[in-house]
């Protein structure tokens, strides 16, 4: 490609070709405040600036979106930091396939926005981002090399940035991968044990959509998990120590499916021996969803709860671990209101993967007290707490449960950090002039 016409509507790949034609290996989109404007690093790219200031859905004054294309394999990093008030953007680099830039874009600023929320709910004095790493089609995203090489240039990416976003595990990340981010930078959490970190959190993450479960049952006063049907999308990291956890309360039936073979006949084993079905679909199919159930838990990826999806849930009520669930926020959080379905928004009970790598930078204690209280009844923040809090005022007021969640979110995540303030900003500025210039 030879212009800037059209980029949002090109795969990720031919961008990457028209930034190598530019002399382009790294930009950033910054979000000027007093302006109320975003400024791209280079002309040529002022009109997806501008595309991302006008959207309505995704974008929410975020303050910064950096980008590297790799030395080799001509691969698209990036690096979504949301809100900084908190303190340092924290959250996972995924590892996706995209159909165009716009699709790309849209994710990492929906889940760093999400991130943002996650964070403040939990309690946790850090801000929101998210990294994308987009996967170029022509590489074998398995081989080992190439993934080590893509991971070492994603910490040596981080390292520059100085510490306005710090990174984990995600959706195409495993913990050896983390490893190779680890060697090249420490704004990482989630790294191997073995190097003294806190490893995959994704065990810890089923546990909190557990005790979301519970407070949305006990809200309907419907009782606790046990002879409950669940559906679960998605059989990963999460869904797999899901349903243990869940046959552990002794519900009566979980239906599964997920889009690899593997993890379904993998995890049909494991469970042979209880009354546990799971199937295999192609990427599209949500039928999953449409189970005759009492709880769907969507453990797989984002914006699955939509207009067409929505109409044929049979569910009482949606809890589950996937990100960005609502693919519009405002619309579909209605659209389940309307029909009764009790949803548990996901940035309220996925929390424990990032609590887990919250703590990991202050050392290890057995049944650690500050990893512990977020899954009790008793404490005022707890998942379940707070679950009920939301579910008590969207029942009063009639305001949809994501809606009131949002908003008690927004209003933590502008708490400033109680010793470093808005550091992130400031980092932020000091990068525009410095990092990028060419």
């Amino acid at each position: 490609m030879k212009n800037s016409d059209n980029l949002l509507e090109v795969h990720p790949q031919e961008f990457v070709e028209f930034l190598n034609q530019a002399n382009i290996r790294q930009f950033y989109f910054v979000f000027d405040r007093a302006q109320k404007k975003i400024i791209a690093s280079h002309p040529e790219l002022q009109p997806i600036a501008d595309f991302i200031l006008t959207d309505k859905r995704d974008f929410l004054e975020h303050e910064g979106l950096f980008f590297r294309v790799t030395e080799k394999y001509d691969t698209l990093l990036g690096a979504f930091v949301h809100r900084t008030v908190r303190g340092q953007a924290a959250g996972g680099v995924r590892f996706w396939q995209y159909d165009n830039l716009e699709s790309y874009l849209r994710d990492g600023l929906r889940l760093a926005k999400g991130m943002t929320r996650k964070n403040a709910l939990a309690g946790i004095w850090w801000g929101g981002g998210k990294g994308v790493i987009s996967h170029n089609p022509s590489l074998d995203k398995n081989d080992p090399e190439i993934r080590a090489y893509l991971y070492r240039q994603y910490g040596e990416f981080l390292t520059a940035l100085r510490g306005c976003y710090v990174t984990a595990e995600d959706a195409g990340t495993n913990v050896t991968d983390m490893h190779n981010v680890f060697s090249q930078t420490r704004f990482t959490t989630c790294i191997p044990a073995g190097v003294g970190g806190s490893g995959n959190p994704s065990v810890p993450t089923a546990s909190g959509i557990v005790c979301g479960m519970e407070a949305a049952l006990d809200f309907l006063n419907l009782g606790n998990l046990e002879g409950k049907t669940i559906a679960i999308q998605g059989l990963g990291n999460v869904g797999q120590p899901l349903v243990k956890f869940l046959f552990e309360k002794k519900v009566k039936k979980i239906v599964a499916a997920d889009i690899y073979p593997e993890l379904v006949d993998k995890t049909s084993a494991q469970f042979s021996e209880y009354n546990f079905e799971a199937y295999l679909v192609d990427r599209s199919d949500a039928s999953i969803l449409f189970t005759e159930c009492d709880i769907v838990s969507p453990c797989a990826t984002g914006a699955i709860l939509n207009k067409t999806t929505i109409p044929k849930i049979q569910a009482k009520i949606i809890c589950g671990a996937a990100n960005n669930q609502l693919e519009d926020a405002a619309r579909d959080d209605d659209l389940l209101h309307e029909r009764g379905i009790v949803y548990v928004p996901d940035f309220l009970t996925n929390r424990m993967g990032i609590v887990t790598c919250a703590d990991e930078q202050f050392g290890y204690v057995t049944s650690d007290p500050f990893i512990e209280q977020h899954l009790t009844r008793d404490w005022e923040f707890s998942i379940y707490q707070t679950t009920l809090r939301v579910l008590n005022e969207s029942g009063k007021t009639g305001v949809p449960p994501a809606r009131v969640a949002m908003r008690l979110a927004d209003e933590l995540s502008m708490q400033p950090h109680p010793i470093f303030g808005h550091r992130g900003q400031q980092i932020i500025d000091s990068l525009m002039n410095e990092l990028f210039s060419e």
